[in-house]
């Protein structure tokens, strides 16, 4: 018998200075998390690090043990789609580690934003770029336990490639519809891009969209943000649940449509421990009350 943690196990992004083993682990506890992110790199930055093996095999035995799926988000500066040539080869080295290091602590998925059309230049033009970059990255993904590199749709700020759900047909056609690409939903960006999630149906309409977007299957993350601005803003700035624009009942009917069978969702909203151990509580409730 699937149990509603099992269905949709909630946690949040972890702080990992000082050791993924040795902070991300005990953040994870004292928040309550059932599943969790991290950065692998700075993720305002282009340098990378090899990690610590023994952090590393720490950070997998004690998610193994208590249960947690374990995702990576990408470093922010990463965009396939610029115009200038070292942003784009510092973009396909720094996902490149990002998918190594997720490999090498036992990630699901990687989690990448889609990128805007910088220096004027076409979303078309920029779109194409992406393809040919992101594909051989794709293609590197030849082991069992490699993650899923997972796109994430921004707010549809500036002249961003990918914002709502229809955005997605494009970048994944683009991509061949690789069989280890997936989406990694953010509430708060997709709220913000355009699609009521607080009206009566929203969320319904919006996760249906997605699914015949993608294809079944393909939705491998939630972002559970709530939204400081209303809706269509095209402002990703992030609320804590239920106390934003978008409120706490949708939360409650993404954990009970069909698309979201076995998806965790994770917090990455304002606050320090409290204030996420009170998000993850309150997504916790919502979930032992949906369905």
């Amino acid at each position: 018998m699937t149990t509603k943690r099992d269905r949709n196990p909630i946690g949040g992004h972890v702080p990992v200075a000082g050791g993924l083993a040795a902070t991300g682990v005990s953040y994870a506890d004292d928040i309550g998390a059932e599943a969790v992110q991290v950065f692998v790199a700075n993720p305002r930055g282009w340098a990378t690090t090899s990690g610590s093996p023994q952090q590393d095999e720490e950070f997998r035995a004690a998610c193994a043990e208590r249960k947690l799926p374990v995702f990576v988000h990408a470093p922010y500066l990463i965009n396939f789609g610029s115009h200038t040539r070292a942003t784009a080869d510092n973009s396909v080295a720094s996902l490149r580690h990002s998918l190594r290091r997720g490999r090498e602590i036992g990630a699901s998925g990687v989690v990448v934003h889609t990128g805007s059309a910088t220096g004027g230049r076409e979303r078309a033009t920029a779109l194409a770029q992406v393809g040919l970059l992101l594909m051989p990255l794709l293609a590197e993904l030849t082991h069992e336990d490699d993650p899923w590199l997972l796109l994430e749709p921004t707010a549809g700020q500036g002249a961003s490639i990918c914002s709502q759900v229809r955005d997605l047909e494009p970048y994944f056609e683009i991509l061949g519809r690789h069989p280890r690409l997936g989406v990694c939903l953010d509430t708060c960006h997709v709220f913000a891009a355009g699609h009521d999630l607080a009206a009566p149906g929203g969320v319904k309409r919006t996760l249906d969209e997605l699914e015949a977007v993608t294809g079944p299957g393909r939705l491998r993350l939630i972002h559970a943000n709530d939204s400081k601005d209303v809706v269509g803003a095209h402002k990703d700035r992030h609320a804590n649940i239920g106390s934003g624009h978008i409120g706490r009942e949708p939360f409650a009917d993404l954990m009970t449509h069909p698309s979201t069978e076995g998806v965790p969702l994770v917090i990455e909203t304002p606050g320090r421990k409290e204030g996420h151990a009170a998000d993850v509580k309150r997504l916790k409730e919502l979930r032992e009350g949906a369905g």
